[in-house]
């Protein structure tokens, strides 16, 4: 039976949990201090915790007026023309108010009455270069799991930023580890748990848990029968779906795709489920559930994300290459659809021998989600 390679690397780095724990403050609805290479700071807070209270202390922190910043794909989504920027600074003329911030971040809760108030703002939206201070804020509220909106101000004047935040008891991270966290914390992947776990129709099962240095959530690798590393091993990457795995939701085809996957390894005698932590294609449960409540509005899934300011899919696949890699799996026939997911293993060093169709009957509940996940995201179905 194939073993995990043991680790290699030094103790958790620094940069990681630093970023952990800023994402849990920023959670929380704290407010942070982003720093760079050249001395520049930004003072940030998520939109999405905004209160009248937290604004109110920001203000106080700071007497320059905040902007708020936004994914381009979000600025879209509010009529503003495209653009590639990954950020916009949204700059106001007058003061924000939790209102304005709430229509302009949050398409499931926002109100139409600030618009108007927010009109006049059009012509002061900046683009934020994809490694500035700006990208860094918005990349935190998604590692955060929260809507990528975010209310900054840059921070000028001090000398030592760093000093300037520990005397009002601020978190500080340097945008670089931000910008680096998830390829870094995939990096950091180690084996920490391993039991048999005989499965309904697959009894010869062990499941392997993985865990990043800073702590975070676990993926796992589910090893049916006793694959062969010296073959191409049958693989599926299984992105975890609360309410398609666990409840049976007919809104999606998971549940068949985790269960058939399952049916299908075993009964090839051999090969590798991988169960990702990256619900919702990788933007978590709660976005995802506000992405339903906008497609029962009429949004299709993809369109949905974008609303939201994600893109169609947020998910990374480096996980997955260092897990097989870990497992001493090089070579695949990857069981998946969708032609990304080859091309992003193949990316990581994992060899695709053969791409093994994975399709299953559609209901009335998500046809239309297959269609566009065809149309729009090139799945082969």
């Amino acid at each position: 039976m194939t073993r995990p390679v043991p680790p290699t690397s030094s103790p958790p780095p620094s940069a990681l949990v630093a970023v952990d724990r800023v994402v849990a403050e920023f959670r929380r609805g704290g407010t942070v201090v982003l720093t760079d290479l050249t001395g520049k700071g930004l003072l940030i807070q998520s939109a999405e915790t905004l209160t009248e209270e937290s604004l109110e202390r920001f203000g106080h922190l700071i007497d320059t007026a905040p902007a708020l910043l936004m994914t381009g794909r979000r600025a879209e989504a509010l009529g503003y023309e495209a653009t590639d920027a990954p950020v916009i600074a949204f700059r106001s003329p007058t003061p924000l108010t939790v209102d304005q911030v709430t229509m302009l971040g949050d398409p499931v809760h926002g109100t139409d009455h600030a618009r108007p108030a927010m009109a006049c703002a059009e012509n002061s939206m900046h683009e934020g270069a994809p490694e500035s201070l700006e990208h860094a804020a918005v990349l935190l509220a998604k590692i955060a799991r929260l809507l990528p909106v975010v209310v900054a101000t840059p921070l000028h004047g001090h000398t030592d930023i760093r000093h300037w935040a520990a005397e009002r008891d601020l978190l500080t991270v340097d945008s670089t580890h931000i910008l680096s966290y998830l390829p870094a914390a995939a990096r950091s992947l180690r084996p920490v748990g391993d039991a048999r776990v005989p499965l309904q129709g697959a009894e010869n099962t062990r499941i392997v848990a993985f865990r990043p240095a800073d702590g975070g959530i676990e993926h796992l690798a589910i090893i049916i029968g006793n694959p062969d590393p010296e073959q191409p091993v049958l693989v599926r990457l299984h992105s975890e779906c609360f309410t398609g795995d666990l409840l049976g939701s007919l809104r999606c085809d998971c549940g068949d795709q985790l269960r058939g996957a399952i049916d299908v390894i075993a009964h090839e005698g051999s090969g590798v489920l991988l169960y990702l932590a990256q619900e919702g294609r990788g933007i978590g449960l709660v976005n995802k559930l506000r992405a339903y409540h906008l497609q029962d509005r009429g949004f299709d899934t993809m369109d949905a994300n974008g609303q939201l300011g994600f893109h169609d899919d947020e998910r990374l696949f480096l996980p997955a290459a260092e897990m097989l890699l870990q497992l001493g799996f090089s070579r695949v026939r990857l069981l998946t659809n969708n032609p990304d997911k080859v091309a992003a293993l193949a990316r990581h060093g994992i060899r695709i021998d053969e791409r093994v169709a994975h399709v299953f009957a559609s209901n009335v509940h998500n046809l239309s989600y297959l269609r566009t996940k065809a149309e729009k995201g090139g799945h082969i179905l």
